[in-house]
């Protein structure tokens, strides 16, 4: 498999595909760093880049192309224009946390989780800013908040916590926001689970760090596919294209070692994979 871009990165994430616009959207975290692309087969070419101050978690996109960016701590809007503002904050100065994955759920709410940035934690955070600008805490027992991702039908939601090394689920009601408790929907024993996604048939794809691929699961948990990239380091997926058949897979070359380094040359890039069964289109934020 050949890499989809021609740059790589310290640790990529975040892909998402803004339809209205057919570009794709992603971050490099390390450098703060958000990136547009356009998608051409099985090629991603760098279309736009916007820098930030420290790092970035992730980014949605509006309806109208505006675009909400999850900054070290805060969140930050930008306009079409090229123009900024300032979101909510979300990490008080001085934690020693930054922002990681996020999402929005299907009315549009966004949701982001937190990591800490030095060393183990078990009270990490996962959040919905409402459409008053006020924060909802979802989880405040998390040891690193990743992939979000919800049912076709709206009323499951799927989030990772990356050092459990599980996918957990709890039902979601996308209108009035209401959440059920929460569940194991897949153990991944002793691998990393970082970055989801799912497809019409309600499967996930997980992003396995560390061991170079993404899996396919059922929803009974069952894993039916698997897809391998030449990187250790998968950080995230996203289903992007005209007709959402192809996964955008990416990898990050922070973390690796000196042998890594040698054996996986195309660590930090992006790479697009066909699918045989399309994913679900982004619910575009709503400010």
């Amino acid at each position: 498999m050949k890499p989809a871009t021609d740059e790589s990165y310290t640790l990529a994430e975040g892909p998402i595909w803004d339809a209205p616009r057919r570009r794709l959207l992603w971050v490099d975290i390390a450098s703060g760093t958000l990136f547009e692309g356009a998608l051409d087969g099985e090629r991603i070419q760098v279309t736009g880049r916007h820098q930030f101050d420290g790092s970035l978690g992730t980014v949605v996109p509006a309806a109208d192309g505006t675009l909400l960016v999850a900054t070290q701590e805060e969140l930050v809007v930008l306009r079409p224009d090229g123009t900024r503002e300032a979101g909510p904050r979300i990490i008080e100065v001085g934690e020693g946390r930054r922002l990681n994955d996020g999402a929005t759920d299907p009315a549009g709410r966004f949701l982001v989780g937190t990591m800490l940035i030095d060393g183990p934690s078990e009270n990490e955070r996962l959040v919905r800013v409402e459409f008053d600008g006020s924060i909802t805490v979802l989880d405040d027992d998390l040891t690193l908040s990743n992939g979000l991702a919800w049912s076709p039908d709206g009323q499951r939601m799927y989030s990772t916590d990356t050092f459990r090394r599980v996918v957990y689920v709890r039902n979601y009601d996308p209108t009035d926001g209401s959440v059920g408790g929460r569940r194991v929907h897949l153990d991944l024993g002793d691998d990393h689970p970082d970055g989801i996604t799912i497809d019409v048939e309600e499967h996930l794809w997980v992003a396995i760090w560390g061991e170079g691929e993404v899996r396919r699961y059922a929803p009974d948990g069952t894993l039916v596919d698997r897809r391998s990239v030449p990187a250790p380091n998968v950080s995230s997926v996203a289903f992007a294209g005209d007709d959402l058949d192809r996964l955008v897979v990416t990898t990050a070359t922070v973390a690796l070692t000196e042998e890594q380094e040698r054996d996986f040359p195309d660590s930090g890039h992006l790479f697009v994979v066909p699918v045989d069964v399309p994913g679900l289109p982004v619910t575009p934020w709503a400010p």
